[in-house]
């Protein structure tokens, strides 16, 4: 055989397991058995019900969009917290840092919690809106089974941290639409920021 019958099939070789390489890469690129076709579905999971999807709704907003039905007081509060909250947070909302915070008792006034990160950052100091207070409660408290408390609940466990803050007066009965009206001290010292430094100033960052 000569030299150029023998390079000649090597380039043919060559070729042939390229072309079949090619070949199964394109059957294969997508899936071994619907290749580029995809099916209409792929029946996982199901249509949510309107009970569903109501029980995932459950964002209240700064000017209290979202908060619903019920109500509750400090004093009725108070017995929640101890039931529910005080084996993380504390008796008296003091925190057992770093894993649970300090609720409420921090410092008051211009902190400049920024020079030191140990400042507790509380209700009464940092929390910008009393509608998120009730919010987070209701989304993630208490840690062992959040979304446990009833309506009616979180806003007595609302009402407590505020009384115990001085924000609002004991007796307070704290709702949808009482609680949107608590002025929170800290609120002046948040800006709005839509990362592009055109609302809220040149100290968003």
């Amino acid at each position: 055989m000569s030299r150029n019958s023998i390079a000649h099939g090597i380039v043919q070789g060559i070729v042939l397991a390229a072309l079949a390489l090619a070949s199964a890469c394109r059957l294969d690129a997508r899936d071994d058995y619907l290749g580029d076709k995809d099916p209409p579905h792929f029946g996982l999971g199901h249509a949510p019900s309107a009970a569903e999807i109501a029980a995932e709704d459950i964002d209240v907003s700064p000017d209290g969009a979202g908060l619903p039905a019920g109500s509750g007081t400090p004093e009725q509060g108070a017995q929640v917290y101890a039931a529910s909250c005080a084996v993380c947070h504390g008796a008296s909302g003091e925190g057992k840092p770093p894993a649970y915070p300090q609720l409420v008792g921090g410092p008051r006034g211009n902190v400049d919690f920024a020079s030191d990160f140990a400042i507790p950052r509380t209700i009464g100091n940092y929390w910008p809106y009393a509608t998120t207070v009730f919010g987070y409660i209701r989304r993630a408290m208490p840690l062992t089974a959040p979304g446990s408390l009833t309506a009616d609940q979180v806003y007595a466990v609302t009402a407590y941290l505020l009384n115990r803050e001085g924000l609002i007066a004991p007796g307070t009965v704290i709702d949808a639409r009482t609680l949107p009206a608590v002025k929170m001290p800290a609120r002046g010292r948040f800006v709005p920021d839509d990362r592009r430094g055109s609302i809220g100033g040149r100290r968003v960052r």
